[in-house]
């Protein structure tokens, strides 16, 4: 018998995937790249096999895109945002704002500027892939949209200066006149708008007032993150070492990557390393509520919220140990909380460095990176 969050996957799935191969199955690659959406577009200069672009269903800007985004104080969206929803967290030369996966989920790019800094901030949900990307490149600002295209179940965007498209993934030019060019990602993470709040009371967050109407709130792919279900419009081969849905949070260094499935954290929640040389400190202490677990958000199970920081700060290297639901320095004895932020003791204030990490379903991972090692406990 099919229960719980089994069955609400696998209706999604049966609701929505039949529609999806239908249009997969009547749209030939000449189709998804048709000169009449995409007039401008060189599709003669690529550096992938464009017959693994499938269309995700809606078409060119179906999934619109937020262009002229509106803030407001963390008090005012208390009024709408439980506690333990999940937010991007993004704080560039002092400026913080939270960017609600409930809206995200819905529009899946933001382009807005922090701190004087032109940013596209992108989540896609299909990958659980939250990446903030630096939107200028040599002095041109870029704006973003959606495509309604994916390769590897991850969206496929565009830019609307020359109409490239971009794996948001790997934040690099697929197709046309950018084709090879690389977006600089700028470090964000994904925690509870509790932890948001406490940590910046000035900051701000991102409206509802998007100038669309949606169910901000509502999670559309209920049931969709179950680690035993299959990924969604994804035709590779999924690596064995982990299950394909489960979330696994990566530390990029070079070429080299090291994944930490965040089942293995589960009883390691400061965790002293070391990788390629450097001394890192994982933090995996605090939670949030799962984006794409219950149909309402706010009610969905609680996950790790995590991030990787350098252990070496200011010349001096720091080890970690979880005392009462922090994480503590033994060096110092100050107290840090999953930001980074030191918010007790000789350090209080100061912030640890975050490295090049990001929290993604290990299928999509492994389908852009396959040599990645995986963390053995």
């Amino acid at each position: 018998m099919i229960t719980g969050n089994r069955f609400r996957a696998v209706f999604f799935r049966t609701e929505i995937i039949a529609f999806v191969l239908f249009v997969i199955s009547v749209s030939p690659v000449s189709a998804l790249t048709n000169s009449s959406e995409w007039p401008v577009t060189d599709f003669k200069n690529t550096s992938i096999d464009v017959s693994e672009i499938l269309s995700g269903g809606p078409p060119k800007d179906g999934i619109p895109s937020i262009d002229s985004p509106k803030f407001i104080s963390t008090a005012e969206a208390s009024e709408w945002l439980a506690f333990n929803e999940p937010v991007i967290s993004l704080d560039v030369g002092g400026e913080a704002k939270a960017y609600p996966l409930q809206i995200l989920t819905w529009h899946e790019i933001v382009n807005d500027v922090i701190d004087d800094l032109p940013v596209t901030v992108t989540f896609c949900p299909l990958c659980n892939a939250s990446i903030v990307f630096n939107r200028t490149i040599e002095d041109v600002v870029y704006d973003f949209g959606t495509t309604g295209r994916l390769r590897r179940s991850d969206m496929v965007m565009y830019d609307r200066q020359t109409e490239s498209w971009w794996q948001q993934f790997t934040g690099v030019g697929i197709i046309g006149k950018m084709n090879g060019v690389k977006l600089a990602q700028i470090p964000s993470s994904i925690v509870s708008f509790e932890s948001f709040k406490m940590q910046y009371p000035n900051g701000t967050v991102l409206s509802r007032e998007t100038g669309y109407t949606r169910q901000y709130g509502s999670n559309p792919y209920p049931g969709y993150d179950n680690i035993n279900s299959s990924p969604f419009l994804f035709r590779g081969v999924t690596d064995k070492r982990l299950p394909p849905m489960e979330r696994v949070l990566s530390l990029r260094s070079g070429d080299k990557t090291l994944l930490f499935g965040l089942s293995a954290l589960a009883d390691q929640t400061v965790l002293n390393t070391r990788f390629d040389n450097r001394s890192v400190a994982v933090f995996s202490f605090a939670t949030a509520a799962s984006a794409l677990d219950k149909r309402k958000i706010s009610d969905s199970r609680a996950i790790p919220t995590t991030a990787i920081y350098d252990a070496v700060h200011n010349s001096r290297k720091l080890t970690f140990i979880l005392k009462d639901g922090v994480a503590v320095d033994e060096q110092t004895e100050s107290s840090w909380n999953v930001l980074g932020y030191a918010t007790a003791g000789p350090l209080a204030g100061e912030r640890l460095t975050q490295l090049d990490s990001g929290v993604h379903f290990a299928f999509a991972w492994l389908a852009f990176d396959p040599e990645a090692e995986i963390y053995q406990p």
